[in-house]
């Protein structure tokens, strides 16, 4: 079963509600599930009897038009075959929901086993590692994850989006397979050349690689804690000779994007050490960072001082916190007609004062006679048609390489619904009367 396409205009379907879990008995006719459009919420209802073998999209997921949602069969029918010649990607992974199986097979012994990054090149494995997207970059921050383990990659995939100090880079596999690891999650860094996927056939064991690999840079400070005291204090001596401070009086050396996020955590960057080439302080040293303690002598100076000065005021960081809430499909189309009508047309703005007495005494007359109740919106829009029949300079649209005129008036009228707003056309108002 597919994404059906329930409307004109739809690009894309969410999942409202699934009517069935798998391994129900479905008949021909039932509701399967409640698919939200661009319009409205629709019941998807299925035309076969059978078993739900399989269901691939979770309630709240967005799904493209004509993608595989679920599978219908016979009970215990092997489907995965079909679903993977029919989606083009690779058989479902453990997370999605699946039928049961009577009795557990055993599982076949994966290949590689434990083999190393050289070995396994041979046998169609590989590794993609943080590229240098800038002269200056050292780490990259996984913005975005375009695939999933499990998911089949092409070589001209996009795999993910990286921030580095400069922009948001999308990242390549150049490799065709399935991805086995994902070495660094969404909003971890990982430094330029340490391993952040493996692609190859589908079951290879990538173990071996993984013990020798790069790890990310978020998981160099757990190792850390792990550390015998006395082992812990000769790094701090060799990270004294590599950082390079930037409390000298002289030019601060920092990425963009450390700079941003000192100003918002309130951080001076004369006070922060610099581990990049040349002291050049990054977003991990902003991370890191805390108010280095005061010297002897500094404390010497405050404690004579302490007497006269006035009270020390604590500083106070503030921290940007929020929430989000996924909005629904139909406000996700509302925002983007809106943006397409506001860039598309020119937009300007006349407000002219109108006595409504006689409009009024009209309306009454009008309805005393009418076959429908005509309203006050009913009036408005006839007199904005006719207003544009007369002005056929408004009532144009630009083509790019000419503007055509209008000879015939639709109008467009806001309605608000529960869930957000729909914009009905009253096409050819100029030519309809008030009852129309």
């Amino acid at each position: 079963m597919k994404m059906p396409k329930m409307s004109d205009t739809m690009t894309e379907g969410v999942l409202a509600k699934w009517h069935k879990k798998v391994g129900d008995k479905v008949k021909s006719g039932d509701v399967l599930a409640e698919v939200e459009t661009d319009k409205a919420t629709m019941d998807m209802e299925s035309y076969w009897d059978g078993v739900l073998l399989y269901v691939g999209i979770e309630e709240g997921q967005a799904v493209p038009v004509d993608a595989p949602m679920a599978v219908i069969g016979k009970e215990g029918e092997d489907y995965k075959a079909a679903l993977e010649a029919e989606s083009g990607s690779a058989a479902p992974a453990a997370s999605k929901e699946e039928v049961p199986k009577e009795e557990a097979k055993a599982e076949a012994p994966a290949q590689g086993g434990g083999l190393s990054e050289e070995e396994l090149s041979k046998k169609g494995v590989t590794v993609i590692r943080m590229p240098l997207l800038s002269d200056t970059m050292t780490e990259g921050v996984i913005a975005e994850w375009h695939k999933k383990v499990g998911d089949k990659v092409k070589d001209d995939d996009i795999l993910a989006d990286v921030e580095t100090d400069k922009a948001t880079m999308e990242v390549m596999g150049y490799a065709t397979g399935t991805l086995l690891h994902v070495g660094v999650q969404k909003g971890e860094a990982a430094e330029v050349n340490g391993i952040i996927a493996i692609v190859g056939p589908e079951g290879t064991d990538v173990s071996g690689i993984l013990a020798g690999g790069t790890a990310p840079v978020a998981a160099k400070t757990e190792s850390k804690e792990t550390e015998s005291p006395k082992a812990a204090e000769a790094p701090k001596e060799e990270e004294k000779a590599k950082v390079v401070s930037n409390s000298n009086g002289g030019r601060i050396i920092a990425s963009p994007l450390a700079k941003k996020i000192a100003k918002d955590k309130g951080i001076d960057l004369a006070e922060v050490a610099g581990s990049a080439e040349g002291g050049r302080i990054i977003k991990k040293d902003i991370e890191n960072f805390t108010p280095a303690a005061k010297t002897e002598s500094a404390k010497a100076e405050t404690s004579k001082e302490a007497g006269a000065s006035a009270p020390v005021i604590p500083t106070y960081v503030g921290e940007e916190k929020f929430t989000e809430k996924p909005v629904s499909q139909m406000r996700k189309v509302i925002a983007k007609r809106l943006g397409e009508s506001l860039f598309t047309a020119p937009h300007f703005y006349l407000t002219i004062s109108i006595d409504m007495d006689n409009a009024m005494a009209a309306r009454t007359q009008i309805n005393d006679v009418a076959p429908v109740k005509v309203s006050f919106n009913d009036i408005v829009i006839k007199a904005v048609a006719l207003a544009l029949k007369k002005h056929p300079a408004v009532n144009s649209s630009w083509g790019g390489d000419k503007i055509r005129f209008n000879e015939h008036t639709n109008i467009g009228v806001a309605m608000a619904v529960e869930d957000g707003l729909l914009v009905p056309v009253v096409r050819f108002a100029d030519g309809k009367s008030l009852s129309h």
